[in-house]
C-alpha cells in the first residue's frame, strides 16, 4: 500500500466505520482471560461455572437460568451473547462493512442448509431441525426450507430465498442434493464461499485485504488439510478431492496437488512441512500425535486472530471477534463437559487460551 493510500484509509475509515470498530474492540475486552480459565477449571459443579460466568459479559444471559444447570444451557447462553453483539453491529453497519459482516456468517448458513438437507432426507421433525441450527446462520426464509417435501422443492427454495443461491446454482443441481455425500456437498459449497469471500476482501483492499487475505488463506489451507485427512480410505478420488480445495492459500496450487495424492498422515505431514509457516506448526507434533493436530491449528488460528487487533482501520477485527468468541464458547463447553462427567483431570487438554 502506498503512503497516499495509507493516509487516505486512515483519514476516511472512521467517517463510516470508526464507531463500530471501537465497539468491537470494546467487545474484545470482555473475552475470558487465562486467569478466568484457570478459575473455571477449579469449579466443582456446573452451578459453580454459572456463578463464575455471571461476573463476566455472559452475566445478563445466565442470570435468569434456573437450576439444575446443563452444558447445553451454558453454551446456549454464551451463544446468545455473541448473536446479540453481532446483530447490533450488523444493524449499525454501512456498506461495504454490512456485506462483510454477512460474508462472515455465510459459513454458518451453509452448515444450517446442509443440516436441513440431511433432515429432509431422513424425514426429521421441522422444529427439531430449526432448534439445532446455528443462530448466526439464520435467515428469514430458513423455516420454509425445512418444510420442503422433496429435494427439488428444497433446491428451488434455496435458489430463491437464501444468500447462498450463487454457490448452489454454480456448483450443485437438485439431483446432487439426493445423491451427493453430505460432507462432499458441504465442502463444495464452502469452497465456493471461501473463493467468493477472498475475492470480496481483496476488492475492499487496503489493510482489510491484507489482514483478511492472511486469515482466509489459513482457513483455506486448514480445510484442504482436513478434507485430505478425512478422505483417506474413502471412495473419494484424487480428482474429486482436488475439486474441494479453495483456489487460493499458501498451499495453492502445488501443495494442494501433492495433498490430493497423499495416502496417509506421514505423506500429508511431508507436504505441509514444505510450507515454512506450517513446518513450525507440525514441528510441535510428536510421532503418533495426529490427534493433537486440531488443537494446534486452533491455537495458530487464535494467534492470527489476536494479531489483527495490532492494526487499525480494517474489517478483520470483526471476523476475529466472531471466531475468538466461538473458540471461547468451545472452551466453556469443554470445561463444562469435563466437570459434568467427572473428568477434571483432562480439563486443560482441550482449552485453547485466547488472552
Amino acid at each position: 500500500m502506498s503512503f497516499g493510500e495509507d493516509t487516505s484509509e486512515m483519514c476516511l475509515f472512521n467517517v463510516k466505520d470508526g464507531f463500530l470498530e471501537a465497539v468491537v474492540r470494546g467487545y474484545k475486552l470482555g473475552l475470558l482471560s487465562t486467569a478466568d480459565y484457570n478459575n473455571l477449571c477449579q469449579c466443582e459443579t456446573l452451578e459453580d461455572i454459572k456463578l463464575y460466568l455471571t461476573g463476566t459479559d455472559y452475566g445478563p444471559y445466565l442470570a435468569n437460568e434456573a437450576s439444575p444447570m446443563h452444558t447445553t444451557t451454558l453454551v446456549d447462553c454464551c451463544t446468545r451473547k455473541l448473536v446479540a453483539d453481532w446483530k447490533y453491529m450488523r444493524e449499525n453497519a454501512g456498506e461495504p462493512m454490512g456485506r462483510f459482516l454477512d460474508y462472515c456468517t455465510y459459513g454458518h448458513m451453509i452448515d444450517n442448509v446442509v443440516l436441513i438437507v440431511t433432515g429432509t432426507l431422513h424425514e426429521r421433525d421441522v422444529q427439531e431441525l430449526l432448534d439445532k441450527c446455528n443462530p448466526l446462520g439464520m435467515f428469514d426464509a430458513i423455516a420454509s426450507l425445512a418444510v420442503a417435501q422433496n429435494m427439488r422443492d428444497l433446491y428451488r427454495l434455496v435458489l430463491v430465498d437464501t444468500p447462498l443461491a450463487p454457490y448452489f446454482s454454480e456448483n450443485l443441481t437438485s439431483e446432487d442434493l439426493d445423491e451427493m455425500n453430505i460432507e462432499v456437498m458441504r465442502n463444495t459449497l464452502y469452497k465456493a464461499y471461501l473463493d467468493d469471500f477472498s475475492s470480496f476482501v481483496h476488492g475492499v483492499g487496503g489493510t482489510t485485504g491484507a489482514v483478511m487475505g492472511e486469515m482466509l488463506s489459513f482457513e483455506a489451507d486448514r480445510r484442504a488439510l482436513n478434507i485430505t485427512l478425512n478422505s483417506i480410505g474413502t471412495e473419494l478420488t484424487r480428482d474429486d478431492r482436488r475439486k474441494l480445495y479453495a483456489n487460493f492459500g499458501l498451499l495453492y496450487p502445488h501443495g494442494q496437488a501433492e495433498l490430493a495424492v497423499a495416502e496417509d498422515f506421514d505423506q500429508i505431514r511431508s507436504v505441509m512441512e514444505k510450507c515454512p509457516p506450517y513446518q513450525a506448526i507440525f514441528s510441535r507434533l510428536g510421532l503418533g500425535e495426529s490427534q493433537m493436530l486440531d488443537k494446534i491449528l486452533y491455537e495458530e488460528e487464535v494467534r492470527q486472530l489476536i494479531n489483527t487487533y495490532e492494526q487499525q482501520f480494517h474489517y478483520g477485527v470483526f471476523y476475529a471477534y466472531m471466531r475468538l468468541r466461538e473458540q471461547e464458547i468451545r472452551n466453556v463447553m469443554w470445561i463444562a463437559e469435563c466437570v459434568a462427567q467427572d473428568q477434571k483431570n483432562r480439563v486443560q487438554d482441550g482449552i485453547v487460551f485466547t488472552f
